[in-house]
């Protein structure tokens, strides 16, 4: 049986954050990482389409935690300790500068996420935590004041051990056996598989601005809207399927949407489309592409509603104007089913929040077992909000753990 003081289970980003910290607070500490894979640090790997999405430029803790759906309440306190300008400090301080994009999203100014990885990996090995590969937990067991952890190659004797494996379904297990609750997991961040005409041929088009409701149930988002060759992401969408996840999973991911693309009433959109009937009766519908729209999806629009490429504004009737008007601020899609937002899979579920002490994110059930990213039920939208509350759990966890 090989002695440890802390056993961090989970090489990811809240594992090496943990570890390196702990290790950086109390040197005399021996800290073991043990990742089940042959690689470490997979999901920074592919975060942010390769260029780990670090953070979100959002520096008030009260604005932060409204992008959590899950986990809004238990993070105010900790982003008090723990939030973006300390994340951006803690790289800094490590030469990793980061870099703001006009979204807020944060990345490296390398764009890279091995910039990232090499950071975590140069600062665990400076830092003597030893990183254990193919080590696959079989069991946690308490005995009496310390942790027995067995691996698929070792038994691990540790005082204290922090899980960080995000949403895994035998860790979660493992921790009902020692007396915690898990809210079960579903999808989070996801984008909307539509078939629809109006949005069929036209990949990458980006509606700036528009408005999502979810008919029959209070979830709205707005933001911008992409179409894609098999829906709708971006933004607004992924607002929805963060928020609406319990929602969205009871309905078996087969619902509708409605689209307010110009974020105008009907009846201030119809009163607009009467002046341009007016003032450019001699133009073409078709080629007179308004509120800011992208073209393409105007021409999608405009044929959706009994017209051709040759009707003129002045031949428009009233209930041309209308089915245009209605297009505009209220169109319906049936969605039907979900697809992975690029390789980021993100899911709501996991420990319950009850069972956390978040000022030290220590398990309330458990003493001296310690919890960092989303293996606990914490999930945000994109944009860094998913790493940020990584950081800041693993920060946290790992000060109590080297006291």
């Amino acid at each position: 049986m090989i002695e440890k003081d802390v056993v961090i289970v989970g090489g990811g980003a809240a594992g090496f954050f943990a570890a390196i910290n702990i290790a950086e607070h109390n040197p005399s500490l021996k800290v073991v990482i043990l990742e089940r894979g042959k690689d470490v640090l997979t999901k920074v790997k592919v975060s942010g389409g390769g260029r780990c999405n670090v953070t979100h430029a959002e520096f008030i803790p009260s604005e932060l935690v409204h992008n959590y759906p899950r986990g809004e309440k238990e993070l105010l306190g900790p982003f008090h300790k723990f939030m973006t300008g300390d994340t951006i400090a803690w790289f800094e301080e490590r030469g990793v500068a980061l870099k703001i994009e006009d979204d807020g999203r944060m990345f490296p100014v390398s764009n890279s996420s091995q910039t990232i990885i090499d950071c975590f990996l140069n600062e665990a090995e400076k830092h003597n935590v030893e990183v254990l590969y193919s080590h696959a937990v079989k069991s946690i067991d308490k005995q009496d004041n310390s942790f027995i952890v067995e691996t698929t190659k070792d038994t691990f004797l540790a005082q204290k051990i922090l899980i960080a494996t995000g949403s895994n379904p035998k860790i979660w297990r493992m921790l009902e056996d020692l007396g915690h609750t898990v809210s079960q997991p579903v999808p989070s961040l996801f984008t909307f598989n539509i078939n629809d005409e109006r949005i069929k041929d036209i990949p990458g088009v980006v509606a700036q601005n528009v408005e999502v409701k979810v008919l029959d149930t209070d979830l709205w988002s707005e933001g911008p809207l992409l179409i894609t060759h098999w829906g709708m992401s971006a933004p607004s969408i992924l607002k929805l399927s963060a928020f609406g996840a319990l929602k969205l999973a009871q309905l078996d991911y087969k619902f509708k949407i409605e689209i307010n693309f110009i974020k105008q009433s009907f009846e201030d959109c119809l009163d607009v489309l009467k002046t341009l009937k007016q003032e450019l009766a001699k133009k073409t519908v078709f080629k007179s592409t308004q509120f800011d729209l992208p073209k393409r999806l105007w021409h999608k629009l405009v044929l959706h509603v009994e017209m051709n490429q040759e009707t003129r504004w002045a031949d428009l009737n009233k209930q041309q104007l209308e089915k245009l008007a209605n297009q505009l601020t209220s169109a319906v899609f049936n969605v039907d089913g979900k697809s992975t937002f690029k390789e980021e899979f993100v899911t709501a579920g996991g420990i319950n929040l009850k069972e956390i002490n978040f000022k030290t994110f220590e398990s309330k059930r458990v003493e001296n077992l310690f919890f960092a990213g989303e293996v606990i039920n914490v999930d945000a939208i994109t944009g860094g909000f998913n790493f940020q509350n990584a950081w800041t759990g693993a920060y946290i966890a790992a000060q109590s753990i080297s006291e």
